[in-house]
């Protein structure tokens, strides 16, 4: 190894250790602070560990049934929601990835334009009530069943796989979903992987959609619950009585909300970032 490799790899690994440095520290300071008493976050002498170990805010949060109601709610809209979007973000990137399609300029088109206009808030708000999908999980799956930008990048992904596999599979008798179900998705593994992050991610952190279209609390997801809790509004704990746990609570309840939330996604990536891998279809087609 030559000294200007050396110094290559020393600069690389000083350069890529700040930026995982300056990436953890947020996140770890705030877990450190959901740890924290409330008189070492308000002095503002929490950094990487917890300061004066208190779990009163987790235990407050996590004893509320309701909280647990909320919580499986979320649990129930990711997957059902990501499920429906993946399927149709699939078929559809599929259809639109064939030049020989008749109408597929018109379809691109169509998709393309709804990234930049949409019909509004208020309009939105008529067509669910009208559809009578208000205090139903439809109101939650279906209005961004489909992501555009998603959309496209599994249509160029399917655009590059090799045509020749395709053919092959028809002339051995396979019709088009067998051609799909058998050879293309498959070949897929990397791309539906990280279009399930995106939409499962995409789905848990969302609150506006159920805050706007539902009114029984009993059907929020626990970003709602959480969003009401921090405005002091949930019915989990009153943390505006003047007393050491509310104001335990008011000091840290933002830490604590993050990480309830960020926690599940963050187990579930390491099943999938095995699948975050480059040249999937390389050697799939032999001369």
């Amino acid at each position: 190894m030559t000294k200007g490799r050396r110094v290559f790899q020393a600069v690389n690994a000083l350069i890529l250790t700040g930026l995982v440095v300056l990436t953890l520290y947020p996140f770890v300071n705030v877990v450190a602070r959901s740890f924290s008493q409330e008189r070492y976050i308000q002095a503002g002498q929490v950094n990487l560990l917890p300061r004066g170990l208190n779990a009163t805010t987790y235990e407050v949060v996590m004893s509320d049934p309701v909280f647990w109601t909320n919580y499986r709610n979320t649990v129930v809209y990711t997957v059902v929601a990501t499920a429906i979007s993946i399927v149709l973000t699939t078929c559809y990137a599929y259809v639109l990835s064939k030049r020989h399609l008749k109408g597929r300029g018109l379809l691109v088109a169509v998709a393309v334009f709804t990234m930049f206009f949409n019909g509004g808030l208020i309009p939105n708000y008529v067509l669910v009530s009208g559809l009578g999908l208000r205090n139903t999980i439809w109101a939650v799956v279906l209005p961004n069943a489909i992501s555009v930008f998603n959309l496209l990048v599994m249509k160029a992904f399917f655009e590059g796989l090799p045509v020749e596999l395709e053919e092959a599979a028809a002339v051995d008798g396979l019709g088009t979903y067998g051609i799909l179900w058998r050879i293309v998705l498959p070949l897929s593994k990397a791309v539906i992987a990280t279009m399930v992050l995106f939409y499962a991610v995409a789905f848990w952190n969302s609150w506006f959609p159920a805050f706007l279209y539902m009114d029984d609390a009993d059907l929020f997801p626990v970003t709602i619950y959480l969003r009401n809790l921090i405005a002091g509004s949930t019915g989990g704990s009153d943390i505006s009585t003047p007393s050491d746990t509310a104001l335990q609570i008011a000091a840290n309840i933002q830490a604590v909300t993050i990480v309830l939330t960020a926690l599940p996604i963050m187990l579930v990536y390491p099943f999938i970032q095995r699948y975050f891998v480059s040249g999937v279809t390389l050697g799939a087609v032999k001369g």
